[in-house]
């Protein structure tokens, strides 16, 4: 199987990807990279391990090993390669590539940035998801990522066991505070998006009881309940008791995910997931071939 064939299978477009990544050679190498070629004769081969320097869960293997592919075509081979979603340990190897010496260095940190941003964006994920075990509540992720990076992370979110929010405003409906204010309440919203999208999902925010009580009577089956206390989220389950989907947002930090999962909400978003993770350190040691 190729990369591309990999990357259609776990829901990624191949063309996108190989389009960030071309976007992010050019950032890197608009012309040459002048240290490598000053330094390493043009024949030189060699092999590039990459290893964990951290426990955790790893994504973005296939897209720095297309990378490396971009760069150095068929020249490349890659060997030893975990599967994106993969637990590994500090000092597990993760990939080795082996081809010039002058292409590995080049491709080097493009290669990592997608692997490491991307496995902070998995085992962040992944931890979240350990937090809510035993509970009927899964982790969601949201809009905010990286410009240009959203379906990357959304992968990225997917290998860590959370599930995909919305990609984009066009798939589906979501009312937040702003549109309830514009349209003169939450029902109103609803309905309004309703009658111009009847076969769309609809999904509205509430940020007291009365609000889910409303939308209750007027059939919506999707409500995020935004900034909530735990003791009103508990109390909002009650009050649904089974007739819609309840997503919890806002203000939940790690320490307070089973607290709030505790309370029977279907689902926990978490921003935190792509707009400020911290990136899994992978080093690259590069050996004589």
């Amino acid at each position: 199987m190729t990369l591309h064939d990999e990357l259609a299978r776990a829901g990624l477009d191949p063309a996108e990807v190989q389009a960030a990544i071309d976007r992010a050679l050019a950032e890197d190498v608009p012309t040459e990279d002048v240290t490598s070629v000053a330094t390493i004769s043009a024949d030189a081969r060699g092999e590039g391990v990459f290893a964990a320097r951290e426990a955790g869960t790893v994504a973005g293997l296939g897209i720095a090993a297309m990378v490396f592919e971009t760069v150095m075509g068929d020249t490349v081979s890659v060997s030893d390669r975990v599967a994106d979603g993969t637990r590994v340990a500090a000092g597990d190897v993760l990939m080795r590539v082996a081809g010039p010496t002058r292409g590995l260095l080049t491709s080097e940190r493009t290669a990592l940035n997608f692997a490491c941003h991307l496995s902070g964006v998995t085992t962040a994920t992944a931890a979240w998801v350990a937090a809510l075990e035993g509970t009927s509540a899964r982790v969601l992720d949201t809009r905010k990522t990286l410009p240009g990076w959203r379906a990357l992370e959304k992968y990225a979110v997917r290998c860590g066991g959370g599930l995909n929010h919305r990609m984009n405003l066009s798939d589906r409906a979501l009312v937040k505070d702003n549109h309830v204010v514009a349209a003169g309440g939450v029902v109103p919203a609803y309905e309004l998006v309703r009658k111009a999208y009847p076969d769309l999902r609809v999904e509205v925010e509430v940020t007291d009881l009365d609000q889910l009580r409303e939308l209750l009577d007027a059939g919506c089956v999707e409500i995020l309940l935004d900034n909530m206390s735990t003791e009103l989220m508990a109390e909002a389950v009650r009050i649904t008791a089974g007739r819609a989907r309840l997503e919890a947002s806002g203000g939940l930090t790690f320490d307070r995910a089973r607290e709030a999962a505790a309370t029977g909400v279907d689902f926990i978003s978490v921003g935190a997931l792509t707009h400020s993770v911290k990136v899994f350190d992978i080093g690259l040691d590069l050996t004589d071939g």
